[in-house]
């Protein structure tokens, strides 16, 4: 085991993990450390954790030091010339009739380099248009081309259910979301009902889904045969949530609801 701190450098950012290198910090404590990108300001969402050394990448990267109000200074003014930036980088696109919409300018903590964050339907030669920002700016130039649900996760927004966006707020990760995921969950296949702002599946049918999978395996199927107590009948309705089986009689066609423990503790059906 390894002592680490984790580190966000955005608000919904992936956690990355540091040597805290005998520093005393607390969490929300601001830091600069060093990256791939080269120095960085980020924030302490985790501190004494220990992590097995499997699920780090050595050597770690110690902690430079607590941020001071000068480093504190330097990032918001990084964040406004971000800001020029951004319009700058719109006209240079709109002049040499670049099929790419820009989403966001970063600058980097030590302005060693600005990043440009777009989206494009295919590839973009933009070779000209970097030729004319590296010129404006007299520092190094990336392009960086993200999907849709990238897009979405900077620019933030209200989901359907009326809250900001899961991406934009507190998810690290984009975990796998499939159709079957809303199937298994009895929900409406129209694509409205289950896209999010990106146009993608939405990340909340993950939320759930263990739980209707493990209810799933438990239950019986639709249509299959049961031998209650109350006679033979055939499964007709499921409320996985509940774990309530409608079960319609075959002498009288009457539909009777039993949990999933009453048939159970009758050794109707056997725990999986």
């Amino acid at each position: 085991m390894i002592e680490v701190i984790g580190v966000r450098f955005k608000q919904a950012g992936k956690i990355y993990y540091f040597d805290p290198n005998n520093l005393s910090i607390q969490l929300d404590d601001d830091v600069i450390v060093e990256t791939v990108r080269g120095v960085e300001f980020g924030r302490v969402v985790l501190v004494n954790k220990l992590v097995d050394i499997e699920d780090v990448v050595l050597p770690l990267k110690k902690v430079m030091r607590i941020a001071n109000h000068t480093d504190k200074q330097n990032v918001k003014q990084n964040e406004q010339l971000a800001k020029k930036a951004l319009n700058i980088c719109i006209d240079k696109i709109n002049y040499h009739r670049l099929d790419m919409s820009l989403v966001d300018v970063e600058y980097t903590f030590d302005r060693n380099k600005v990043i440009f964050y777009f989206t494009a339907e295919g590839r973009i030669d933009f070779r000209n248009l970097v030729k004319d920002l590296a010129a404006l700016f007299k520092t190094r130039i990336e392009l960086r081309q993200i999907g849709v649900r990238d897009e979405a996760k900077l620019l933030g927004g209200i989901g359907p259910c009326g809250r900001m966006l899961c991406c934009s707020t507190f998810l690290g990760d984009f975990d796998p979301v499939s159709i079957k995921m809303a199937k298994d969950q009895s929900l409406s296949l129209n694509p409205t009902k289950i896209s999010g702002l990106c146009g993608r599946l939405m990340c909340c049918l993950r939320y759930e889904n263990d739980s209707y999978e493990d209810a799933k395996r438990q239950l019986p199927d639709i249509g299959e045969e049961i031998h209650t107590n109350n006679g033979r009948g055939k499964v007709v309705g499921l409320n996985i949530l509940e774990k309530v089986i409608e079960i319609e009689m075959y002498e009288n066609q009457n539909i009777i609801e039993y949990t999933l423990d009453e048939l159970i503790e009758d050794k109707i059906i056997s725990v999986q």
